[in-house]
Formats: C-alpha cells, structure tokens, sequence
C-alpha cells in the first residue's frame, strides 16, 4: 500500500489532497474513503497515511482508501 503525507485539507468541504513519498502526483482524497466520515477533523498538514488509488472515468486519480499511520 503507497504511503505520503497528508498536503492539504478542506474540513469544511469535505476533501483533501496526499503528497506520496515516491514523489509522484499529489493524490485526492475524500472524506468517504477514510475509517471515519468525522476522521477529516482530525487530519493535519504533514500527517503521515498509507492509501489505495484508483483511477476516475476521465483518467484522473484519486484515493478509494487512506488510513492514518499511527
């Protein structure tokens, strides 16, 4: 499971964005696909997570699992 840290969140909408620690693209994520739907309120700036991708309909990629590492 690839790994990063947690860039940017938007609590109040509901997203966020990871930075991968291979460097790859920043990853978008929504509040649904974290343990939690509250979990979001939690996350900070420079948290460290693992994560599944998947790629959209129009070739975009974006989270279907982020789980923060303790």
């Amino acid at each position: 499971m690839p790994s990063g840290k947690i860039k940017k969140v938007v609590a109040e909408r509901g997203f966020g964005f990871m930075a991968p620690h291979d460097g790859s693209q920043d990853v978008f994520f929504h509040c649904s696909v974290l343990p939690q739907k509250g979990d979001i309120d939690n996350l900070v700036e420079g948290e460290k997570v693992s994560f599944e991708v998947e790629k959209t309909d129009d070739g975009k990629i974006r989270a279907s699992v982020v789980t923060p590492v303790g």
